[in-house]
């Protein structure tokens, strides 16, 4: 069974960072692609940012240049760094693991930006 969680949420003002991570049982290259979720009060799940097995990147427009998506093949985690955060980021965030038709879901973890 694949296990995937996520860490590293928490209450941060405006402006802040965190780095949140996601550790999957298993190697990461046994996966298509790792990737970060967000779905706040209300609203519909969304990609936030992704990684491939090859290692290339996506992001969502509204994250690119303050998100940073990466691995830690050794560790077997992904990890987004998130900078400049606004209030609107605030949001459950969720990893996804994809191999072939598979996913696999974590609980997710809370981020709230907010002074």
């Amino acid at each position: 069974q694949v296990q995937v969680v996520e860490s590293g949420g928490g209450l941060v003002q405006p402006g802040g960072s965190l780095r949140l991570s996601c550790a999957v049982s298993g190697s990461i290259f046994s996966f298509d692609a790792i990737g970060w979720y967000c779905q706040a009060p209300g609203k519909q799940r969304e990609l936030v940012a992704a990684i491939t097995r090859g290692g290339i990147t996506h992001y969502a427009d509204s994250v690119k240049g303050r998100f940073t998506i990466s691995r830690d093949n050794a560790k077997n985690t992904v990890y987004l760094q998130m900078s400049s955060l606004k209030p609107e980021d605030t949001a459950v965030y969720l990893c996804n693991a994809v191999v072939s038709v598979h996913d696999y879901w974590g609980q997710g973890t809370q981020v709230t930006v907010s002074s």
